[in-house]
C-alpha cells in the first residue's frame, strides 16, 4: 500500500485536509471531494480535545472503508507513536505531522505507512529526511513564501518537499514553480459555510478548480 500512496501523491499532488468536521458530514464530504478529483484525504487529530483520538481513528476507519479503492486516507496533526498505531489500525495509509519527531517517523516506517513530518528550517528538513521521512512538509508555507522554499531547495533538492499552510488557488502555481512535489489544502476547499448549508456541489467545484490549476502547472 505504501508504494501506491507514494505514487498517488506524486501523480495527484494535492492532499485535502479535513479538520474538525462532524462525523455525519464526512461521507458526503468525501464523495464531493472525490467527484472533484481529489484522491488523498488527511483527517487531523485534535490536540484541543474537540474530538478524542479514538473518535478521530473511528472517522479514519469509516472513511477508509467507504473510499476503499478510490481514495487514500491518512492522519494529520500526528504527535505521538500511539496515534500512528491507531491510524494504522484504522486503515489509514499516511502520517502527517506539524513537527519533526524521530519517534513518530520511526514508528510510521515500522508500520509501513508514508511519513510526512512538518519542518521549517533547513536543519529541521534535513533531520526529518535523515530520520526516514518520505516527504517533508514545509510548514507554514504561506508565511515563508515560495522564494524561501526555492532558496532552501537549492542545496536540498534531493529531499521531496510538500507545501502546506496558506496555499490557495492563486498562489499554488508559485509553489510548484519552485519544485515542491505537492500541496496540502484545507479550508480553501473544505469551505465551512458550504458544509454548514450542505452545499456539497460548491465543494466539488472548488476541488475541481484546484485539480485543474495543478494540472495546468504540470503542462507549463
Amino acid at each position: 500500500m505504501k508504494n501506491e500512496i507514494l505514487a498517488s501523491i506524486k501523480e495527484n499532488k494535492i492532499i485535502v485536509i479535513i479538520r474538525k468536521v462532524k462525523k455525519e458530514l464526512l461521507l458526503p464530504l468525501a464523495n464531493a471531494l472525490y467527484d472533484g478529483g481529489i484522491r488523498l484525504l488527511e483527517v487531523t487529530y485534535c490536540g484541543d480535545g474537540t474530538f478524542s483520538d479514538e473518535e478521530t481513528a473511528e472517522n479514519i476507519a469509516m472513511l477508509s472503508a467507504h473510499m476503499k479503492g478510490k481514495m487514500h486516507v491518512g492522519a494529520g496533526t500526528v504527535l505521538t507513536e500511539k496515534q500512528v498505531e491507531m491510524t494504522r489500525a484504522a486503515g489509514g495509509g499516511f502520517i502527517i505531522s506539524p513537527d519533526v519527531s524521530p519517534e513518530v517517523i520511526r514508528k510510521t516506517n515500522e508500520l509501513g505507512l508514508v511519513s510526512m513530518p512538518g519542518a521549517m528550517t533547513p536543519t529541521e528538513i534535513v533531520a526529518a529526511y535523515r530520520a526516514g521521512a518520505d516527504f517533508v512538509k514545509v510548514f507554514p508555507a504561506g508565511r515563508l513564501g515560495p522564494a524561501y522554499i526555492k532558496d532552501v531547495r537549492a542545496p536540498l533538492s534531493h529531499i521531496p518537499m510538500l507545501a502546506v499552510g496558506g496555499i490557495d488557488e492563486d498562489n499554488l502555481a508559485d509553489y510548484f514553480a519552485v519544485g515542491v512535489e505537492g500541496i496540502g489544502v484545507g479550508s480553501a476547499i473544505v469551505d465551512k459555510k458550504s458544509l454548514e448549508t450542505g452545499d456539497f456541489d460548491k465543494i466539488t467545484a472548488l476541488a475541481k478548480l484546484y485539480v485543474e490549476r495543478i494540472s495546468a502547472c504540470q503542462t507549463i
